[in-house]
């Protein structure tokens, strides 16, 4: 949808105080701990774009509370796995001896969309140090969600999500699909099994740049959808509407705990 479309198809625009007050509707407040998965377009026009929804998110939570996204960087990876676009096998040991090594404060992220981009570089954020999948964060526990991310397993239990977790955190899916819901991926981790792989990438060791092998699961997220509905219909969670953007309001607790019975099961069935 074009800008146009968007501005035609809202009577007013949105605003920061319009949009804090949709998320106190939704039961957002101070001092929560919530991670926030986001899509600009589905809000609507936005005076002031990705900057009002981060200023709006931070007035709602406040210093008390704490606020997480994800900022992933996938092009970070070994170019032997990339398909979209694959490129020439005579060049993979060129990119990896060439790929600048991921650095917090520096390396933009890849498809999160202008929100996250714009939180990434937020006064005060501190941005964990995973190559791939790192995330950032702002407020009380954001030292403590960022802190001791691993190399390996690197969605799992020493994982910002799993610090979340400790928390009590909710999740915000602000226009954004289950599909998009990366806490899903803990819970597939303490599912068990998953297929094992080595990917690599560019990181800083030591203060030399270094290409460091990453062991992992290879993570499946296409069941999330059917995944996330089975969950909706099963908990207890609150929708709403933020600017334009249906947004699902829920325990990441609750969520992880789900998935990781929900995915066991399906496992299971294909094993058997």
């Amino acid at each position: 949808m074009s800008e146009a479309d968007t501005v035609q198809n809202i009577p007013t625009p949105r605003t920061r105080e319009s949009l804090a007050s949709d998320l106190r509707a939704l039961g957002l407040h101070s001092g929560m701990v919530v991670i926030v998965h986001s899509s600009l377009s589905a809000i609507g026009w936005v005076s002031g774009g990705s900057v009002a929804v981060v200023q709006a998110l931070i007035d709602v939570l406040t210093p008390t509370g704490t606020l997480a996204m994800p900022t992933h960087t996938g092009d970070l990876s070994d170019p032997s796995f990339w398909q979209n676009p694959p490129v020439p096998e005579a060049w993979w040991d060129i990119i990896r001896d060439t790929m600048p090594a991921f650095e917090p404060e520096v390396t933009p992220t890849r498809g999160m969309g202008r929100i996250v981009e714009t939180f990434r570089t937020w006064p005060g954020v501190r941005r964990s140090s995973h190559p791939q999948v790192s995330f950032a964060a702002w407020g009380q526990h954001a030292e403590f969600i960022t802190a001791q991310h691993s190399l390996d397993d690197s969605l799992g239990e020493q994982s910002p999500l799993a610090r979340i977790y400790d928390r009590d955190g909710l999740v915000l899916l602000l226009g954004a699909p289950y599909g998009n819901n990366t806490s899903f991926h803990l819970g597939e981790y303490r599912a068990g099994g998953g297929r094992r792989i080595a990917q690599g990438a560019p990181i800083i060791e030591n203060g030399q740049r270094v290409w460091k092998i990453i062991n992992d699961i290879d993570w499946d997220a296409e069941c999330f959808e059917a995944l996330g509905a089975d969950f909706e219909r099963a908990c207890a969670i609150k929708v709403g509407q933020v600017g334009s953007a249906t947004t699902r309001l829920f325990a990441q607790r609750a969520a992880v705990d789900f998935a990781a019975k929900w995915i066991g099961e399906k496992r299971s069935v294909t094993r058997g």
